[in-house]
């Protein structure tokens, strides 16, 4: 058996006797957390039933397709290849959504092409940022303040820009 099988063990048991030599009752407060945290997710599923709904409206309706065609010329010129627009666009709000639009530019071009490899490298290095902060939001009962969105919306921009350069440096 290797050490990395137990540490899970190790830190379940390390917490268990923290807890007897404290003289905490270890199954009344395991009991109480579950029950706090099946009381937050509760709390949590209109919240993430909205952003799915969202996001399957977005994508089935072609919006997508729309906006990245809108957007196409102009991210083109700037060196952001087209096909991967309607992968920029959801990324932030949908990790699942992202993945099957990623799959699916993969399935239509090559992915060592530039176009999959600055897909692969946008997928591996962004966050679904604005579903981060909706959870979040939702969780701690407060309305997200406008910094955030533009420090996520930074982040992104970043994020999808240093893509680019990554794939055009590593792969020349």
């Amino acid at each position: 058996m290797k050490l990395t099988d137990m540490v899970v063990p190790l830190v379940i048991g390390c917490i268990m006797l923290w807890g007897l030599v404290r003289k905490v009752n270890i199954t009344e407060e395991f009991t109480a957390g579950a029950a706090q945290g099946l009381r937050d997710a509760a709390e949590l599923v209109p919240i993430l039933v909205l952003l799915m709904t969202a996001v399957g409206m977005f994508t089935a309706s072609g919006a997508a397709d729309i906006i990245s065609s809108i957007f196409g010329n102009a991210a083109q010129k700037l060196g952001f290849p087209q096909e991967c627009l309607p992968l920029v666009l959801i990324r932030p709000v949908s990790g699942s959504g992202a993945l099957a639009a990623a799959d699916r530019l993969l399935a239509t071009i090559s992915p060592d092409s530039f176009e999959g490899r600055v897909a692969s490298v946008l997928m591996a290095s962004t966050e679904t940022t604005f579903y981060t902060i909706a959870v979040y939001s939702g969780a701690l009962r407060k309305k997200a303040g406008s910094r955030i969105f533009i420090a996520a919306a930074a982040a992104d921009i970043t994020g999808f820009v240093l893509s680019v350069l990554t794939v055009r440096l590593m792969f020349r």
